[in-house]
């Protein structure tokens, strides 16, 4: 990601704004991810990074009747859960994520899906993104932002951060957002990157946020 150096910092007002328009004009969006327990969110959201969620639910719908606990994971041999997952990208390296996540649950959680970040990002193949999807989509708990491509562009564009690294971003973001608004905020900003603030050709004559946005129609199409 090159680092940003668009509109000015925003106001409290652009700021409310801004989360009462994607409230209204997404009040049901939620992460697209197909899970029932913590470890099935846990395993989807190792699956999912760079690869898209219809791939990824397609496979766990297979995947979560066949394992069930972190044990069930931890004792498959490599090779049978990358058979298992092989559709998706880079499924040998998550298949080693698994198995290694789940076996370190088991060896200091009892095989239990911790629920702080500082917990979650001492595990293999867990990082701060992953920690704050897990906790806000398992557990309803907001101990940070999600930030992925969509909310890092989204906060570029609306002037909420300057900043390149999604870690850097997260902090902006946790400063200026009430945290009662954290996750579902996250889950509306992706909606809206994908639907209408995109990163090529933005679509802003038919964003209804233009007019909080100081970056509307001056993006590059």
């Amino acid at each position: 990601m090159t680092p940003y150096s668009g509109p000015a910092p925003c106001s409290q007002e652009q700021v409310q704004a801004i989360i009462k328009t994607l409230h209204d004009l997404y009040p049901n969006a939620r992460y697209d991810l197909d899970f029932s327990t913590p470890l099935e969110m846990l395993v989807a959201t190792i699956l999912a990074a760079q690869c898209t969620d219809e791939r990824v639910n397609a496979v766990t719908g297979e995947l979560f009747k066949k394992y069930h606990t972190a044990a069930d994971y931890a004792n498959t041999p490599q090779e049978e859960l990358e058979q298992d997952i092989k559709s998706i990208t880079f499924f040998r390296n998550k298949a080693r994520s698994i198995r290694a996540a789940c076996q370190y649950m088991l060896d200091h959680y009892h095989g239990e899906v911790p629920q702080t970040i500082k917990e979650l990002v001492k595990m293999p193949g867990i990082a701060r993104k992953t920690a704050n999807v897990i906790l806000g989509n398992a557990f309803g708990i907001s101990e940070g932002f999600i930030v992925d491509t969509h909310v890092a562009r989204l906060s570029g564009r609306f002037g909420w951060s300057k900043q390149s690294d999604i870690n850097k971003i997260e902090q902006d973001l946790m400063r200026i957002i009430p945290r009662d608004a954290w996750l579902g905020l996250a889950f509306r900003m992706i909606y809206h990157g994908r639907a209408i603030c995109k990163a090529r050709k933005p679509l802003c004559d038919q964003c209804q946020l233009a007019a909080y946005c100081p970056s509307a129609f001056t993006v590059e199409k």
